[in-house]
């Protein structure tokens, strides 16, 4: 797995809250203590290599069920597509993974996480674990393309400028973004937005990308982009991800791991995988 300096040695504290969560306005002071809660502490005790165990008899939202008899694992460096319907509770799903819907029973953690003990405290040392990628972008309108990736960094505890900068400089280079650390979001396309997102996410380092419909707001070249970005940064550099989407063609052109939620229950509709190398490459 590629690696760059760890985060801990970039100045970013241990115990620093994560900000790259639902809402970019959402504001979260980095707590004084180094340690983590004892609520967050809890380690996975599925295998190793299973980065994300759901295990519940169901889900939801205001006391009503979704998505009943759940059981989902995702391994470290696993590249999944959720697919389904339309209001078929894909988005709860990816919600449950970053702690914004409760699990009331059954077994659930995610990085380590145990999600039955997950508390306001708790949530966000998970969500620094973690990258997440909407489809409507969530970048800030009246912040250039530095300044929107800068209030994430000193959100979650960075404080040396100069290794900001070289940090925000080097994830726009993973992203094929460099040169345009100055512009506003209205100067760019619908694309370029999404790899900015996709920038976001990766500042601190995550070991799960949860892309909600990235590519739902472009058009298929354009989507075909993004989905080779997410694809090539999971091959490079080992991270899981886990991707809603509704476009089944690019699924088809980038066959991987396939799950679908139907009539209210998940279940796997593609299990192996196309080499990471092979998929990269289209």
């Amino acid at each position: 797995m590629e690696q760059t300096t760890r985060k801990t040695e970039e100045g970013a504290p241990e115990g620093a809250v994560s900000l790259n969560t639902p809402g970019m306005e959402a504001q979260a002071a980095a707590p004084e203590q180094n340690e983590v809660p004892a609520g967050a502490k809890q380690q996975a005790q599925q295998p190793a290599e299973d980065l994300v165990w759901i295990d519940t008899p169901g889900i939801g939202q205001r006391g009503g069920i979704i998505i009943k008899d759940l059981r989902l694992s995702i391994k470290n460096g696993e590249f999944v597509y959720l697919i389904g319907k339309t209001g078929s509770g894909k988005s709860t799903l990816l919600r449950l993974l970053y702690g914004d819907v409760p699990l009331t029973s059954g077994v659930g953690r995610v990085a380590g996480f145990d999600l039955r003990r997950l508390d306001e405290e708790s949530i966000p040392y998970l969500r620094r674990r973690l990258g997440i990628v909407f489809q409507d972008f969530q970048l800030l309108s009246d912040r250039n393309v530095y300044q929107n990736l800068a209030f994430v960094l000193r959100a979650t505890g960075w404080r040396d400028e100069t290794k900001i900068k070289e940090r925000i400089l080097e994830v726009l280079r993973n992203v094929g973004m460099q040169g345009t650390q100055d512009k506003f979001t209205y100067e760019l396309s619908g694309g370029e937005q999404q790899r900015i997102a996709v920038a976001r996410a990766l500042l601190n380092e995550p070991e799960l990308i949860i892309a909600d419909e990235p590519t739902g707001n472009l058009d298929p070249n354009t989507s075909a982009e993004i989905l080779r970005l997410l694809l090539d940064i999971n091959h490079r550099h080992g991270t899981a991800v886990v991707m809603a989407t509704h476009d089944y063609t690019m699924i088809l052109k980038f066959p991987s791991r396939t799950v679908k939620i139907d009539g209210g229950t998940l279940h796997e509709v593609q299990k192996k995988a196309a080499e990471p190398s092979d998929r990269a490459k289209e």
